[in-house]
């Protein structure tokens, strides 16, 4: 850029200061996902879902504390037996990529929890999301190289048949919607193989370090992330994005931060929504579900993919876990760059599967068949 006295004006900035004010600078901006947002305004037009102030306080206070006891951090996520280790660089990329495509309803119809769909492994049997951690981790010691996206497109070797031999069950129950999970897997590897020349490495590269710009990534390039919805409401559509924020999630938390897990912007991930949290919310009395929904809820009636009911449930946890992640931080300033809606998801998680453990459940979480969650 050239330099001129005072009294004249430098036609390269003038053009520069147009440029500006034109929205024409190539000035980088912050990625964001939207979800935080779209949370928001379904909670402000909720009907059927509310939250309850006190008991998210009550909740912010009990959820902290708990975390301090057990220590729990990002590196909780590989003390649990079945999840890969950093030390294993890109096969561990490559199967949390895969993990997360397929992670969504496991939930089973049975009443009998010993005739639920399980995957024996290691001398035990999996329910739930370890059916789907061990009967991975299973398969690549059978040789099935099932976390390979070359493996996905290979038409010859990858079939419905081969995905059902490596969920096979210990029960009479399999895996439910195997076909959509095969589906997902191969559409997952084409775009791979069309847009980032077939390496989980290279779109992790693409987001230049930031979490949110990975999450729109997956939602705008592989349908099978697109958790997006339209509401009557609202003129944009409502992202939820449970699963492509999941595995942004899942491998900071794998790898603490560093290496693949490294994004500058963690803490614009907001909880995953799942049919689990949602529970466990309702279990602190943070969740208050209208009286007709609850019934729903109590009876295991279906309830609709897309519906209000289940926009509201999936919504109003999101911004739930927000105010408690406030509240945490707000009563306790020490907990800021410690706490994120990422380990309180976590956190609740767990949470919710050590009281189905214990029978102390009490309500049962919704029940929607989707690929989303």
């Amino acid at each position: 850029m050239s330099y001129s006295s005072d009294s004249e004006p430098d036609p390269e900035l003038l053009e520069l200061l147009r440029q500006h004010l034109q929205g024409k600078t190539a000035t980088p901006t912050a990625a964001e996902t939207g979800v935080l947002e779209s949370a928001e305004f379904v909670y402000n037009h909720a009907i059927d879902v509310a939250l309850d102030m006190r008991g998210c306080k009550k909740a912010a206070e009990t959820i902290w504390t708990q975390m301090q006891q057990r220590e729990y951090s990002p590196a909780t996520w590989s003390t649990h037996e079945l999840h890969p280790k950093a030390a294993d660089g890109e096969e561990t990329v490559k199967f949390i990529f895969a993990m997360d495509i397929l992670n969504f309803s496991f939930w089973s119809e049975k009443d009998d929890a010993e005739q639920r769909f399980q995957v024996e492994y290691k001398g035990e049997r999996w329910t739930g999301y370890w059916s789907l951690v061990a009967g991975l981790q299973r398969a690549l010691e059978e040789g099935i190289p099932i976390t390979d996206p070359a493996f996905w497109i290979n038409e010859s070797q990858f079939t419905p048949d081969v995905l059902r031999n490596v969920f096979r069950s210990a029960t009479d129950e399999e895996m439910p919607l195997l076909q959509e999970r095969f589906d997902c897997l191969r559409e997952a590897g084409q775009v791979l193989h069309e847009k980032y020349d077939g390496s989980v490495i290279d779109l992790i590269d693409a987001a230049n370090g930031s979490a949110a710009a990975l999450v729109n990534l997956l939602a705008s390039d592989f349908p099978c992330f697109a958790d997006i919805h339209p509401h009557p409401g609202r003129r944009q559509p409502i992202r939820i994005l449970k699963r492509a924020q999941i595995l942004v999630a899942d491998l900071w938390a794998c790898f603490e931060g560093q290496s693949y897990g490294s994004f500058n912007d963690i803490d614009k991930i907001t909880m995953f929504a799942d049919y689990r949290v949602p529970q466990m919310l309702w279990q602190l009395n943070c969740l208050l579900y209208g009286p007709t929904l609850e019934a729903a809820v109590r009876e295991k009636s279906m309830i609709e993919h897309g519906s209000e009911w289940e926009m509201q449930l999936r919504a109003c946890s999101i911004w739930c876990v927000e105010l408690i992640r406030r509240e945490i931080i707000r009563a306790h300033p020490e907990a800021k760059g410690k706490v994120n809606a990422v380990l309180i998801d976590f956190f609740l998680y767990d949470a919710v599967k050590e009281l189905e453990a214990e029978g102390g459940e009490g309500i049962p979480h919704h029940r929607t068949r989707s690929i989303w969650y």
